[in-house]
């Protein structure tokens, strides 16, 4: 669980699969494939440059994530959703691969869990 510490809130982490017991499977499962779809769609929303589309989405993944205590990933959708808000849609892609990239780390640690 070494690497678990560089995408999560440790703690916050524990308490949740503490309090949620048996449902927490479930609750993965459930982000995972709502993350997936918010995704897929901030893509589409960064190719057509729709700066309000990026903030709502970016929005909901960023709390989607915080209730995952998955912390990095919150912030990177935090500035996602800045940008969008701001309409300053330079490096939203570049971006957008990050977030693509630390959802992947977050997934993999979490299935392993």
């Amino acid at each position: 669980m070494s690497a678990t510490h560089n995408h999560f809130d440790l703690q916050a982490l524990q308490q949740l699969k503490e309090i949620m017991a048996d449902d927490f499977a479930k609750l993965v499962e459930t982000f995972t494939s709502d993350s997936d779809m918010r995704i897929r769609t901030l893509r589409d929303a960064v190719a057509e440059q729709d700066g309000e589309q990026i903030r709502q989405i970016a929005h909901s993944f960023k709390g989607s994530a915080m209730n995952l205590a998955a912390l990095p990933l919150a912030e990177l959708c935090n500035t996602m959703e800045h940008k969008g808000q701001l309409a300053e849609l330079d490096g939203c892609a570049a971006l957008l691969g990050q977030i693509a990239e630390e959802y992947d780390q977050v997934v993999n640690l979490l299935s392993q869990n």
